[in-house]
This record gives structure tokens, C-alpha cells and sequence, in this order.
């Protein structure tokens, strides 16, 4: 479609011997005094003005945006293109393979359905640490990847070839997010559109939270659902209002001793407290220069952990640099230097921005970090780690378990512990004699004798680490604490120090290139003398393909409920998603990665623990084992070069000869396999016709779980293991899969079969309306009540539901704050529609699940402010209804809406009737648009035909 260009923006921007077609933004008025980040959008809006869904009215808004005015005036952001990862991209591909065949059944044509912006896949997600510690591990686990992934790479294979503008990076190549930033962000986006060769920002989604990695590139771009990223592909903008916008003022350098990610992690921490849900974050003043781009890229990915949308950094020189040094050519780069200064998109740090909040950070100050047990926010200071975990190991123990030990708590470590008998026990693996150490005067503690395979014995006690990772696209991508991990590995090795028997340690690089660099430094060798070998091109652990543990460690956890620990590079740590033994996870720099898998327990101090004895038997600190900045300087300088980047992306899309050789369908409709577990046409256009059925209030309605705050995406959708006796689990098990090949939830997201029995299967979930059929106990698993029955008993949610669909009956969920929080993740509201849930109630939501529940068709609402089901009286075991929905087939969406709920058979006697006003979070009129359709998915198809 041709742009209006009402402001007469339209130019030629001349790089060389090139011509650009530019639209210049200093043609709106008020574009100076914008923040970087918007004037990326007024670009935006001047380039795709049409009059009908971007008009003038909304430039116009955006040049005289009030930084200090509360968001209330929509645009629509037109990304330049789409990224994705294949748990996320696979039901993308399902979705439109879907399209196909149901504009085909409406009378259109399948052809129509076809990437419109390009849209780029990396397979990360998939491979498991089944194999580590071992030189075959790499290998071993990509065989396994192949034979457990193999009619899901076929299909991605046919996408491959059927969808025009669509682009796969096969498997054991790299982690999306830093495949993005090291090869397919461009900066600058150069397309040839009408016959006219164009320049403009990069800006993209992806289906993955951590797009936002790519705005320390100074890209815009931010994770959303994969049914937003589906409309992307198909030309939908996406609907957003004009944000508020936070500047992020960094002075002063990082000290010695100090890392990207405890920067990180301190960012983290002051942003998860200040609130910045929905808003841009932008990065400015004198300490940007002094943020090298892989610090800068760090902090972007960590930008759904604090909960904004993006995190920015403008375009400057340590921009250009990475551009070069990651192997773009100096075309790419001249044109992102010319444009950036031509559009008034140049980082200039003396200027000061206005923006609508105010924050500052002086490097100097950050410390040492760590975080945990169970949210990325949680940090805790390394110095007083120790002490944190004696107090959060009492939320995971049980107290008539636990063991009070005169102020003492075994860890399975060199020292002195009064009042335990000193025991010293002989582990496998020649790691050296293994004994306890005090702690936390109020620890519990339950220590358990573990023998090995091999006849050895150690002592494993609550908060042991049990796995070590290096991990991450966080992490993985930035070589300075890729080489301080293995200069660390280095020290310690020289110093005969071993992991601890009960440690699994995997290293999952983000691209081939850090395999490059630690070969040319010979760092592999060190991390491999520690246990830390190469297990995975992918997100491994940080995604929870953790793979199972230690064969007795497990057993011994299982057996004994120990609450035993994670340690890991990536960017979260929600319950039940690293490992279904592991109950405490926490995040760290790769260095402490290491230095936690020496130590071998959280109830460690760096301080005043040793990590072991050298050859002369005298006790070895971490600050004996800790690199200098210059020793890491100079590995990054002598091992690190333009030339490595440009090797290992030369074939980045052709794939190793597994990829090439697996037999692929063709054709521009996929033939579906009936027998599939993995790959199954979606239902969601069954039934579906050209008209609109009207929107209706919801009465009758049952409650299907009553939830306390921050349920993430990983409770309502878990991604990791399919646990045995699950419906899931059943239903694999009905289809002829063995229990090993059960595979994980992401893996599956193909079959929406596995997914709706998936969803709320999280074995961490906290049902409350479960307390009461269980003496008030919390029960922790996939589990509500079935009020189709007589006593309303415990029950599998996908069992319940299935009864309550038969009934007619129609859904509800009460939740809390920051409700749908952690990864974009689209079968959390997939499931949750399919299920027969048709509003979702709660006191606050996260960005991207309460669109995506617009998307499928669920009305997201609020209660009254100050207010929550809890305080309002409600128990979950009443029957409700919601007026006022209807308004919406007239054009308008309601502010408020009203819900009754009235007391069931099963609720305690004299429970009264509630009522209250619920706030509808219906934002935008185009996701009132979808909602009337159905959902997003309905509303494409419909316009396409």
C-alpha cells in the first residue's frame, strides 16, 4: 500500500555510491525533544501512513507526546521483521500451515497466507542436556535431538520451502537472541519496496520475551505471543499505545571484580521496584560509551525480568564497532552511521532527554550479585548469600524433617562443624576427601549418604548444587564472562581443584563462535578439566532442557525430599522450570557458575569458605581463583576477531548433513499426518464462517482456579517435563510413546492435544480452591476441583474441564498480581481458551499474556483497585456471571463490567452473594476488534479473504 507521507517526510538519504528512500522524521514537529526509542515509532508511523489505520492525527500525537501524560492514545507499530524460536515458532507454522487450508474451505487463496514481513527461526529450544561432562555429550545429544524432533524439523523443513520470507536457522547452531544481534539484526533495514530501494530502523518481534536482547543494537523490538508474531508475519500491526518512557541515566565505570551480569541483576532489582510494566526503558548520558555492546545486550535481554517492554540503547561508535567486529560488510555499516546521524538517531551523551521518569545508576557502586531462589528480581548480595539462604531454605523444608544441629548445617565441605560428627567420606571421581561445614544458626538441615555406581559415598544435604550451567543468550553471548568462567576454570585447575561429585555441569554456547574463541585460548580444555563441556548449541538449561541429574543425586533427592539448588547463567529461574528435582534456582555470572560447582552448596561464603586445599594443602579462596579485567582483556583481544564471526555465519541456514538429508514434504499445503504426536491441525478455525458471532455476557460460569500472585507463563504452560501419570502423559502413553520419549511440553507445541492437557500442569502450581477438599493443605500440581460432581473432589484440570465442557458450562479464573508474568509464551492463553476458561479476573496483569487472552478469543479483567478475590470474600466455589460484555458488539468497549457471584451447593454455609465492577483491560480498539472476531487468528483470516 503507498504512503500518504501527509508531512512531506519523504527524501533520499545518498551512502556511497547508493540511494536510499528515507522518510525523514525532523519533518513532525516536537521530534527533538523525543527519546530515541519514539523517534524510532514516528519513523515508523511516517513510513506506513495509509489514512485508515495509521493516520496523520497519530503522527501528529506522537511529535507532541507528554512525557508526563499517563499512555492513552494508540498507534500501530509495523515491525520490520519477525523473529521466533521454534517451541514458539513451531504452532506459528502449524497456525498458518492451518490458514492455508481454511482459506482454501472460505473460497480464498492459500498463497495469500504468506509471511509479509520477513520472518526469520532459529532452532534453539530443543536439545537437551540428556549427555554432559563428557567429550561425545555435543554429539550424543544433537543425535538424540534429531530422533526425538524429527517430524517437527520435517515440518519446519516444508515451511522452509512452502512460505516465501521465511527463514530457518537449523539446529545446533545458536541461541536466537544471539544469532539476532551477531548476524541477523541489520541496524538499519535496507528493502526494496515498490521498485524503490529503502532505508529505515530494524525493529522487530519475536516470540520469545528476550527479543528485547537486540535493543542493546539500539533495534526496537520486544517479545509478544506468537499469535501477535503470526499477525505480524500477515501484515497486522500491532496495536500499542503510546508508552511512557523511563530514562536510565548510567554514570561512572564497573569496578574490578564486578560483571556484566551483577550489572545486570542491579538493574533488575531497581527497575522491578520502581515499576516499569509497559513502559520503554532508555539508557543515556556520559556512561553509555563506557557499556560495551555485549553489556549492553545482556541488559536488553534481561528487559521482561524488570517488565518493561524494551530496554533501549541508542546508536553510537560501540555500536558501529560490533557491527564490524561481528563481520557486517561496510556498507551495512556506512549506512547505519549516515542514517542514524541524517534521523537525529546518533547518541549524543551531553544532551539531556526529556523522558517521563527519571532513574540513575553509578556503575561504581554495583557489586557482586546473585538472585533467587524463585524470581530473576530477587537479588541477593554475594557477601551475604550465605545468610539468605538459611533463611529461604526454611520456605522448602519441612520442619519436623528438618535437623537443627547446634547452629550447624552440613554442606558437604571442607571445614570445621561443632556439633556434627565429623565425617569424612570418600567421593567418586578422585574429587578428594568431602566433609561438612557450619552454617546459618537457623538452617535445616538433613544431610543423606549418597552412594555412587561405583561404591563411593559423599553426604548430600538441602541446598547442595546440583547443577551448575553455563547458559544462556544473557551470558552467552558476552565474551567477557565467557573468558572470566574459563579463566576461573583455569586457576582453580592449576590448583587441583574439582567440581564437587554431586554437581551436573553443562556448557550451552549462544552462537559457534564462543567454541572459536575458548579453542584459539585453550579455555576449553580448562572448563572441560571441571566438568563444563560443551552439551548444546541452544538454551539447554535456561529453558529447562536440563536433562535428568545425576543418577543417585536424583534418586537420593527424590527419596528424601531434599530441596536441593540450581546455579545458572540464564535470565530465569521461576519455579519448576529448571529441574523437577531441583526446588531452589539462582541466577549468576558465569564465573560464579563455576565457582558454586567447586563449592557444591548455596550455604557457601566466598569470603570465608574455602573451595578446596591446593597440592600444598593450604585452603584456596575464590579470590585466589578470580581473573583480572586484564587477563580477560587480553584473551578477548588475542582470541577474538571479525574473521570467526564471518566463518561461522557463512552457512548459517544450510544446516549440518542431519538437516539436509531429512526427508521433507512439498507442496503449498502441508499433508497432515493423523498419527502424529508432534504436529497436528490446529482447531481453532473449526466451525469458523465469514460472519461474526455476536459477543454474549457470561453467566453460569464456574470457577477453575483461584491463584496468589505472580503466576508466570511457566505455571499456566509449562515447557519443560511431561511428569508420568499426567493427562499428557496419558494421552503419549494411549498414542504408543514410551515414557523416555515423552519429550518436553515446548517440544509438543505442535499438538494441541499435549498442550490443552499441558496447560496448568506446572508441578509448582498453587490451586487454593484444591485447600479445601485437603484439610486446608496447599496442593501443588495441575490440579482443581470438579464441581460436575456431587462433592465437587480433587481433580486434573484438563479432566475437569473436559466435564464442564460437556456441561456447557462455562469458565473463570481468579488470579493475583502480575498475573501471566515470565515468557511470551502462546499456549499459556491457547490452553486457557481451549479449556474453556472465557474471562480471567485478577488484580494486575503482565503485557504480553493479557493480549495474547484477547488474541484467543478471553476477556482479561481486573478487580477493583486495593481489592482481591480474597478480600472481596470469594472462595472459588461459586457461580458467576459477568454483564455488559455485549456493549461491544455496538462498537464500544466497556470500562467496567459486572460480576456476580453467587454462593453453589458446594460453597460454606452463609456465604453471601459479592458483586462488583470489574476493570475490562480491552486497551486498544484493535484488540476490541479481535475479541469481537473470536481472536486475533479469525480476524486476519476474515480480512484476507
Amino acid at each position: 500500500m503507498s504512503t500518504v507521507n501527509s508531512f512531506g517526510a519523504k527524501s533520499t538519504l545518498t551512502v556511497g555510491s547508493t540511494d536510499y528512500e528515507i522518510f525523514r522524521i525532523d519533518a513532525v514537529d516536537g521530534f527533538e525533544k523525543l527519546p530515541f526509542s519514539l523517534k524510532v515509532l514516528l519513523e515508523n508511523l511516517l513510513r506506513t501512513e495509509d489514512g485508515a489505520n495509521i493516520t496523520k492525527e497519530q503522527i501528529s500525537a506522537l511529535g507532541s507526546w507528554d512525557p508526563s501524560a499517563q499512555p492513552n492514545t494508540e498507534i500501530q507499530f509495523t515491525p520490520a521483521r519477525v523473529v521466533m524460536q521454534d517451541f514458539t515458532g513451531v504452532p506459528c507454522i502449524v497456525d498458518l500451515a492451518t490458514m492455508r487450508e481454511a482459506v482454501t474451505a472460505l473460497g480464498g487463496d492459500p498463497d495469500k497466507i504468506n509471511p509479509l514481513s520477513p520472518a526469520e527461526m532459529v532452532i534453539d529450544h530443543s536439545v537437551i542436556a540428556d549427555l554432559f561432562g563428557s567429550e561425545n555429550a555435543l554429539e550424543r545429544n544433537v543425535e538424540i535431538e534429531y530422533e526425538r524432533n524429527g517430524e517437527r524439523y520435517q515440518f519446519l523443513r516444508w515451511g522452509q520451502t512452502a512460505f516465501q520470507d521465511f527463514k530457518v536457522v537449523p539446529p545446533g547452531t545458536g541461541i536466537v537472541h544471539q544469532v539476532n544481534i551477531e548476524h541477523l539484526a541489520k541496524v538499519i533495514y535496507d528493502r526494496t519496496v515498490d521498485g524503490v530501494l529503502r532505508a529505515y530502523p530494524d525493529t522487530c518481534v519475536g516470540t520469545d520475551s528476550h527479543t528485547t536482547m537486540v535493543n542493546g543494537l539500539g533495534v526496537l523490538g520486544w517479545g509478544v505471543g506468537g499469535i501477535e508474531a503470526e499477525a505480524a508475519m500477515l501484515g497486522q500491526p500491532v496495536s500499542m499505545l503510546i508508552p511512557r518512557v523511563v530514562g536510565f541515566k548510567l554514570t561512572g565505570e564497573i569496578p574490578a571484580g564486578v560483571t556484566a551480569t551483577d550489572v545486570v541483576l542491579t538493574i533488575t532489582d531497581m527497575l522491578r521496584q520502581h515499576g516499569v510494566v509497559g513502559k520503554f526503558v532508555e539508557f543515556y548520558g556520559e556512561g553509555v560509551a563506557s557499556v560495551p555492546l555485549a553489556n549492553r545486550a545482556t541488559i536488553g535481554n534481561m528487559s521482561p525480568e524488570f517488565g518493561s517492554t524494551a530496554a533501549m540503547f541508542p546508536i553510537d561508535d560501540v555500536t558501529l564497532d560490533y557491527l564490524r567486529l561481528t563481520g557486517r560488510d561496510e556498507q551495512t555499516v556506512s549506512l547505519v552511521e549516515a542514517y542514524a546521524k541524517e534521523q537525529h538517531l546518533w547518541h549524543d551523551p551531553s544532551r539531556e532527554l526529556v523522558f517521563s521518569e527519571y532513574m540513575e545508576l553509578d556503575l561504581a557502586t554495583v557489586v557482586p550479585s546473585i538472585a533467587g531462589p524463585k524470581r530473576p528480581q530477587d537479588r541477593i548480595l554475594l557477601s551475604e548469600a550465605k545468610a539468605q539462604f538459611g533463611k529461604d531454605i526454611l520456605n522448602y523444608v519441612e520442619a519436623d524433617e528438618a535437623q537443627e544441629v547446634d547452629g550447624t548445617f552440613p554442606a558437604s565441605d571442607p571445614g570445621n562443624t561443632p556439633g556434627v560428627e565429623r565425617e569424612v567420606v570418600e567421593p567418586h571421581h578422585e574429587h578428594g576427601p568431602s566433609v561438612l561445614v557450619s552454617g546459618d544458626a537457623h538452617a535445616a538441615s538433613n544431610p543423606v549418604k549418597v552412594t555412587t555406581p561405583e561404591g563411593q559415598e559423599y553426604l548430600l544435604d538441602n541446598g547442595a548444587v546440583t547443577l551448575a550451567a553455563i547458559t544462556s543468550c544473557t551470558n552467552t553471548s558476552n565474551p567477557s564472562v565467557m573468558i572470566a568462567a574459563g579463566l576461573l576454570a583455569r586457576k582453580a585447575a592449576e590448583k587441583g581443584l574439582k567440581r564437587k561429585p554431586w554437581v551436573k555441569t553443562t556448557l550451552g554456547p549462544g552462537s559457534k563462535v564462543v567454541t572459536d574463541y575458548y579453542e584459539k585460548s585453550g579455555l576449553d580444555k580448562d572448563l572441560e578439566a571441571l566438568g563444563f563441556y560443551t552439551v548444546g548449541y541452544g538454551c539447554t538449561i535456561c529453558i529447562g532442557n536440563s536433562g535428568p541429574l545425576i543418577e543417585e543425586v536424583s534418586a537420593a533427592i527424590n527419596e528424601h525430599d531434599l530441596a536441593v539448588t540450581a546455579v545458572l547463567s540464564g535470565n530465569r529461574n521461576f519455579e519448576g522450570r529448571i529441574s523437577p528435582d531441583v526446588k531452589m534456582n539462582y541466577l549468576a555470572s558465569p564465573p560464579l557458575v563455576v565457582a558454586y560447582a567447586l563449592a557444591g552448596s548455596m550455604n557457601f561464603d566466598f569470603e570465608t569458605d574455602a573451595l578446596g586445599k591446593d597440592a600444598d594443602g593450604n585452603d584456596v579462596f575464590l579470590k585466589d581463583v578470580w581473573p583480572a579485567p586484564e587477563e580477560v582483556q587480553e584473551i578477548i583481544d588475542s582470541s577474538i576477531s571479525r574473521e570467526q564471526f564471518i566463518t561461522q555465519y557463512a552457512t548459517v541456514f544450510e544446516g549440518d548433513e542431519r538437516w539436509k538429508t531429512l526427508p521433507t514434504p512439498t507442496g503449498p499445503i502441508f499433508e497432515w499426518d493423523e498419527k502424529s504426536t508432534y504436529v497436528r491441525k490446529a482447531p481453532y478455525f473449526d466451525g469458523m464462517s465469514m460472519e461474526l458471532t455476536p459477543v454474549t455476557d457470561i453467566t453460569g460460569a464456574r470457577v477453575m482456579a483461584t491463584l496468589g500472585d505472580s503466576v508466570t507463563t511457566d505455571h499456566i504452560s509449562p515447557a519443560g517435563n511431561i511428569k508420568a501419570g499426567t493427562p499428557a502423559a496419558q494421552y503419549l502413553t494411549e498414542n504408543g510413546v514410551a515414557q523416555r520419549d515423552f519429550n518436553s511440553y515446548g517440544s509438543r507445541r505442535g499438538n494441541h492435544e499435549v498442550m490443552i492437557r499441558g496447560t496448568f500442569a506446572n508441578i509448582r502450581l498453587k490451586n487454593l480452591l484444591v485447600s479445601a477438599v485437603n484439610d486446608g493443605a496447599v496442593v501443588e500440581g495441575g490440579y482443581t476441583r470438579d464441581f460436575t460432581q456431587p462433592e465437587g473432589p480433587q481433580s486434573f484440570i484438563y479432566d475437569a474441564c473436559q466435564n464442564y465442557q460437556a456441561q456447557g458450562t462455562p469458565l473463570v479464573i481468579f488470579g493475583g498480581k502480575e498475573y501471566g508474568s515470565g515468557s511470551s509464551r502462546d499456549w499459556a492463553a491457547k490452553g486457557t481458551s481451549l479449556l474453556g476458561v472465557k474471562a480471567v479476573i485478577t488484580e494486575s496483569f503482565e503485557r504480553i499474556h493479557r493480549s495474547n487472552l484477547i488474541g484467543m478469543g478471553v476477556v482479561p479483567l481486573q478487580f477493583p483497585a486495593g481489592e482481591s478475590w480474597a478480600s472481596l470474600g470469594l472462595d472459588g466455589t461459586e457461580i458467576v456471571s459477568i454483564e455488559g460484555l455485549e456493549q461491544l458488539n455496538e462498537g464500544v468497549t466497556p470500562k467496567t463490567v459486572k460480576v456476580t457471584a453467587t454462593p453453589s451447593e458446594h460453597s460454606p454455609e452463609g456465604k453471601q452473594v459479592v458483586e462488583f465492577d470489574a476493570v475490562v483491560r480491552i486497551d486498544t480498539p484493535g484488540e476490541a476488534d479481535y475479541y469481537r472476531n473470536g481472536g486475533i487468528l479469525q480476524y486476519v483470516l476474515r480480512s484476507l479473504v
